[in-house]
């Protein structure tokens, strides 16, 4: 059916104004979230992401406490109680059968001087596993922003199917008066108007199916955002369009793959955990050589036993008096007995006099270990072979990717450039069948045979565009650029 321009306008102006005006409606109960925004909640809510960053907390912490192992160790210990029966008393070593109470007090410190070098290499080792990390916790978000773009311009495309199939619906019933026109004139017979209801049919189940498209992709994109399955928000709508300089036949292999290497996180934390492992095999090694550290201490003690004289008495006792040998007369003597008074030893007075000190230096040499120290050098060595294994696998696996995403790529660019030459084709075709179906040339079924050749061609050429849109976005990525659909 053919259209004079002005109500092809006003079919176009009713179709903006619905539009606009169920825009405007979603937009005072339904929250605008743009492509960035998403990603941006994703970063902060996903638990996948989460988890890579309390990774890289955790190895950040472990990088500190390597740093912090050059420093001085100071521990301190205390102790009380009660002794029965005979036992020591702790401040003069002798032995008592009374109930003592007992205080100790003690610090310890130490410094390591020469460990092999196995702090500095473990500080160093650290820092590669923390930017290895750092990059674990990258390639997760891009994997993510990656699929959220991806559901993202699954919506886009819906949105765009679901508004053409209303307006096909709207075309159809238009036909559909028209039709009665025609048959109340006699120009088409009534069956003519079945085929119209059933084209209207058709159109309210595309319609439909667009619809629960769109809500299955919110449902998709909301899982990536870990956005909560009931909370509503609408997409913001930008307008989509493909810059006609882009040519993925200009792409070349070795252009991208370098970019990639360069640009990709997992290839940095592959070569941060090779790192790492060569450093590992230093560690294992320095644990066979003699370690030499400082240490000193203080201890101090208390007890109840502890006393103090705190004043004396000579008393001259008389004793019996008795008979020298050969002496007739008996002799008379006294013996001179000193009394001492005890008052408790105070208790900070006893710390004081107690305390002792020591300071020194340890040697440790390891001289046999059950073979575990070159065991453990062998395995650091078996270490560094898998952690290059991995570079290499990674390496390998980021070819395939970005020669698979230029081949796709340019296989997107044919299909959406022989997607537009067939609606190009067909509209033509539609546009003939037009004119014959207002000339009474051809029937219905045939006239609605041929829009839905057109409709089909339209649904086929917009899956190529935002499937081309895509893989240019893919390609992108590989070259190090931020994703967005500008």
């Amino acid at each position: 059916m053919r259209y004079s321009s002005t109500t092809q306008f006003v079919i176009k102006l009713l179709a903006v104004l619905v539009f606009a005006c169920s825009f405007s409606f979603s937009s005072f109960s339904q929250e605008t979230w743009s492509l960035r925004k998403c990603i941006e909640y994703a970063k902060d809510n996903s638990l996948t992401l989460k988890q890579a960053q309390y990774g890289v907390e955790l190895t950040a912490l472990t990088y500190k406490q390597n740093r912090l192992a050059k420093l001085p160790t100071i521990n301190g210990s205390a102790s009380g109680g009660f002794q029965f029966g005979r036992t020591i008393d702790p401040t003069t070593n002798s032995f008592n059968s009374d109930r003592i109470s007992f205080n100790n007090y003690r610090f310890d410190a130490s410094m390591p001087i020469y460990n092999g070098g196995q702090i500095n290499n473990s500080i160093r080792q650290s820092e590669y596993d923390l930017k290895a990390s750092q990059a674990d916790a990258t390639f997760a978000f891009n994997n993510t922003a990656l699929s959220i773009a991806n559901a993202y311009l699954q919506i886009l495309m819906a949105e765009e199917q679901l508004e053409n199939a209303q307006k096909r619906q709207y075309l159809s019933e238009q036909q559909l008066e028209q039709t009665d026109k025609m048959i109340k004139a006699g120009t088409l017979p009534e069956n003519d108007r079945l085929e119209v209801l059933a084209q209207i049919a058709r159109d309210e189940q595309t319609i439909v199916q667009s619809q629960n498209l769109i809500d299955l992709n919110y449902l998709n994109l909301k899982e990536f955002m870990q956005l909560d399955p009931s909370t509503e928000i609408a997409i913001e709508l930008p307008e989509i369009t493909i810059d006609s300089d882009s040519n993925p036949d200009a792409y070349g292999f070795r252009e991208v793959y370098s970019s990639a290497v360069v640009s990709q996180p997992q290839v940095t934390r592959d070569e941060m955990n090779l790192r790492s492992a060569e450093i590992g095999v230093e560690i294992a090694r320095g644990a066979m050589l003699p370690t030499l550290s400082l240490f000193g201490g203080l201890d101090t003690r208390w007890s109840s036993a502890s006393k103090i004289v705190t004043g004396s008495e000579t008393e001259r006792i008389p004793q019996s008096s008795f008979f020298l040998p050969g002496e007739s007369e008996p002799l008379d003597f006294e013996i001179e007995v000193t009394n001492r008074t005890f008052a408790d030893n105070p208790y900070f007075d006893q710390l004081d006099q107690n305390l002792g000190q020591n300071i020194g230096l340890s040697l440790n040499v390891p001289i046999y270990n059950n073979g575990r120290n070159q065991i453990n050098v062998e395995r650091a060595k078996v270490g560094i072979l898998n952690a290059k294994l991995q570079s290499d696998l990674t390496k390998q696996q980021l070819k395939v990717d970005v020669q698979n995403a230029i081949a796709s790529a340019k296989a997107a660019k044919r299909s959406l450039d022989a997607g537009n030459k067939t609606v190009e084709a067909v509209s033509a075709a539609f546009q003939n069948a037009s004119k014959q179906y207002e000339l009474g040339a051809i029937n219905t079924f045939q006239y609605t045979t041929a829009r839905n050749n057109l409709d089909m061609a339209e649904i086929d050429a917009t899956v190529s565009k935002y499937d081309y849109l895509f893989r240019l976005k893919i390609v992108d990525f590989y070259l190090g650029k931020e994703i967005n659909l500008k």
